[in-house]
């Protein structure tokens, strides 16, 4: 995982702006669901054209928290990143148009195509999880997927945010979370960007601007107090 967390002079300017750190002192488990986002083939397999290399290293981490979250009656929410095509066109055009460069392009559309998203070998999955499919960076915004009606139909009010990219479709979940009202928080932990400098500067706009930023063991002491 990144060797590396919100800096101190970050840290001072929260304190200095609101008086503490933490958004949330305590988390109800009986309204928190786990978001997991794109830890599929497509980015965690090593040669991959999405490759995240650090994707892989966190897979531990996110097994421990939905080992736990499972026994706590917490949702855990697969979301797995899929775009329709046909021929050398895509239903994300300006995406693959112009992100992705044309020696990876069919590569990359190929591997993103629906019924070929599986949910990295590598992560415990239980058959009472739940998988969304998304299209776009946020699985929040309008049309991406089915994820807040699925969040608002279990009666959910907080999400924690693990997987990868951290800058990418995690922050942009993250951000439209807490857009939606939903009380959100960055597993540091369990997401992983391509570098660390992408990572902490993700970490740092979440903490100041979009909810909290904790760890596994940090996260799993607030819902032990949100379950007293």
């Amino acid at each position: 995982m990144h060797p590396v967390s919100v800096r101190p002079e970050i840290i001072a300017r929260v304190l200095a702006r609101r008086g503490r750190v933490e958004w949330f002192d305590r988390l109800d488990p009986a309204r928190t669901a786990l978001v997991v986002i794109d830890m599929q083939t497509a980015f965690c397999a090593p040669g991959a054209p999405a490759e995240v290399p650090l994707a892989r290293a966190i897979v531990p981490a996110i097994n421990t928290l939905t080992a736990v979250l499972r026994k706590l009656g917490c949702p855990v929410i697969w979301v797995l990143h899929a775009n329709t095509s046909r021929g050398n066109r895509s239903d994300w055009e300006l995406f693959f148009n112009h992100v992705v460069g044309d020696d990876v392009r069919e590569r990359t559309i190929a591997a993103l195509a629906p019924g070929q998203q599986t949910i990295w070998s590598e992560l415990d999955v239980s058959a009472d999880d739940h998988t969304v499919i998304k299209n776009r960076y946020s699985a929040l915004i309008p049309g991406s997927s089915q994820l807040e009606r699925l969040l608002r139909s279990l009666g959910i009010d907080t999400v924690l945010i693990a997987g990868t990219k951290t800058n990418v479709c995690c922050e942009s979940t993250a951000r439209d979370a807490m857009m939606l009202d939903f009380k959100t928080v960055m597993l540091s932990d369990c997401c992983a960007a391509l570098s660390d400098d992408e990572h902490r500067a993700t970490l740092e706009t979440i903490l100041q601007q979009f909810g909290d930023v904790s760890t596994v063991d940090q996260v799993l002491r607030k819902l032990s107090a949100g379950n007293t």
